[in-house]
């Protein structure tokens, strides 16, 4: 089967030549297999590989139904991606980019154009929370095979469920001699393999075992070329890095204890609050069959049991049913108190939700989110930054780390993007990838009031060197490294205070005009 897609293709593998005895990092969860001449000797075990990587995004979203985890999720989303129609939602920065201005300002306006084919003013939330829940997003890269500089045309999203990433790789020898070899293994092909009904719907012989045989691939799915496909994934992996988890898997076990607790709560309550009554009959000298008829012919007399029918609205007398609420009746012999009756008491802890409280405050603990943002009756203290708690100060660092991870998918695109352009090359990218920044829009109290107290900072410290300005520092130094202005903000502080200048010259001037004509007319 051809491959399906396109190849970016590069010079030369360079490093990936020089042997090691180590393997090279490829933690994304790809399904690893050896192959021997031109074809694969190994089978492709995709039921126990990638329908196990299926069930764990089908377990993920069964978790995101569940309210507690829907709450901390939303918040996790908003905090991370903030959507604003007066703003972008992210930028680009290319500060540190060794490139020609011109490059760089290419660079950002293909970023604008990534956003744009991700929709992502408008549907940054839903993506970004795939990304998070799913602990990994996949997209198709369509481009027009016979016009490739016109970059790609579309993004299309692809479901975790229905793709896995294949790596095809051959062992090789290295050492001195052959007691001492090390036996290493060299990336053949990678590759992802697509499904439309799924992996956990696949059909096959021996538990869905595919095999690839000389150039004919047998499996029930299609092969894709890799630089097709663009992905992201949590970096999160199991024991052995073999299936990518999310970042929700560590709250799945507190979960489902705090489900049973609740539940086991429920239950309790339910059998042990209502009070019951207990019936003493004095049966006297009578034979036990007689007692026993005497106790039912009391029972019956004594006992009303309305019964409320939820289908048809009837309230009725059932007398028939013994249920775990109905009162006890217990004959008592001649020579003791006699008929008496008394009252046993329900349940005396009922109100007790200790252990319900601990296990959801694990449960947000899981999911890092502060324990107080999930307590309907706190509030935000709108203060200084030194008096916002620690747990709000590890939540903002989490999510930064949120959207750094995320943004590797930002930097894929992208990359196909501007060699597609033809703007770079393929050799120049992994340099200009260190350097590219992705900067977030953030809209929280806390945000705003640590972005004006470092305002101030930093107004201090420019009038601490403002003379010195000109002198030992030039004005864009102090705008980069005092204010924090990215270059797009230094070039358009410089035209906006040369259009102020120029307009505040032209007033000067016309006022100079008026003046002269005054004195004339005098």
């Amino acid at each position: 089967m051809e491959l399906f897609g396109f190849q970016i293709k590069r010079k030369a593998e360079g490093n990936n030549n020089i042997p090691s005895f180590v393997q090279a990092n490829e933690e994304d969860g790809s399904v690893n297999i050896a192959a021997t001449g031109t074809g694969v000797s190994s089978f492709l075990d995709m039921d126990g590989t990638a329908k196990s990587e299926a069930e764990l995004v089908q377990k993920y979203r069964t978790m995101l139904q569940q309210p507690e985890v829907s709450q901390a999720v939303d918040d996790i989303v908003n905090e991370a991606i903030c959507i604003s129609h007066d703003a972008k939602v992210v930028e680009c920065i290319t500060d540190d980019v060794d490139l020609s201005d011109g490059v760089k300002k290419k660079i950002r306006e293909e970023f604008d154009t990534v956003l744009k084919l991700l929709d992502f003013s408008n549907s940054g939330y839903e993506l970004f929370q795939k990304w998070y829940v799913d602990g990994r997003i996949n997209y198709h890269v369509m481009i027009d095979n016979t016009a490739p500089r016109k970059g790609i045309q579309e993004l299309r999203y692809i479901d975790p469920r229905k793709i896995r990433k294949v790596r095809e790789f051959e062992k090789e020898k290295v050492g001195g001699n052959n007691e001492n070899q090390l036996v290493t293994k060299k990336v053949k092909n990678e590759y992802f393999i697509y499904s439309e009904k799924g992996f956990n719907n696949m059909a096959g012989i021996a538990g869905a075992q595919q095999q690839q045989t000389q150039g004919n691939a047998t499996m029930n799915g299609l092969k894709i070329a890799k630089d097709s496909i663009v992905t992201s994934n949590s970096g999160l992996l199991n024991e052995t890095s073999t299936l990518v988890l999310s970042h929700m898997h560590k709250a799945y076990k507190p979960l489902n204890q705090l489900r049973m607790m609740e539940d086991a709560v429920v239950i309790y309550r339910i059998s042990r609050a209502p009070e019951r009554r207990i019936f003493y009959i004095d049966v006297g000298n009578l034979p036990k069959l007689k007692a026993e008829q005497y106790l039912r012919d009391m029972m019956t007399k004594h006992k009303n049991r309305m019964v409320y029918d939820m289908a048809t609205g009837d309230v009725k007398d059932d007398r028939r049913h013994m249920s775990m609420t109905d009162d006890f009746w217990l004959p008592r012999r001649e020579g003791g108190r006699g008929t008496e009756i008394t009252t046993l008491p329900g349940g005396q802890n009922l109100g007790e939700l200790d252990d319900v409280l601990y296990f959801q405050k694990r449960l947000f603990k899981s999911l890092n989110v502060p324990i107080s943002r999930m307590e309907s009756d706190a509030g935000f203290s709108l203060g200084r930054a030194s008096e916002i708690s620690r747990d709000e100060i590890k939540f903002a660092k989490f999510v930064n780390r949120l959207r750094t991870r995320f943004s590797t998918l930002f930097d894929k695109i992208l990359e196909k993007q501007l060699i597609l352009k033809g703007i770079i090359t393929p050799e120049e990218w992994p340099a200009i990838q260190s350097m590219v920044r992705y900067d977030f829009m953030s809209d929280n109290h806390f945000e705003e009031l640590k972005s004006s107290e470092i305002l101030r900072e930093r107004l201090g410290v420019l009038r601490d060197i403002d003379e010195y300005v000109g002198k030992y520092y030039s004005g864009d130094w102090v705008r980069k490294n005092v204010l924090q202005m990215s270059e797009d903000e230094v070039e358009k502080m410089k035209e906006d205070i040369e259009e102020e200048d120029k307009a505040a010259a032209e007033a000067e001037k016309a006022l100079g005009n008026d003046s002269d004509i005054d004195d004339l007319d005098i």
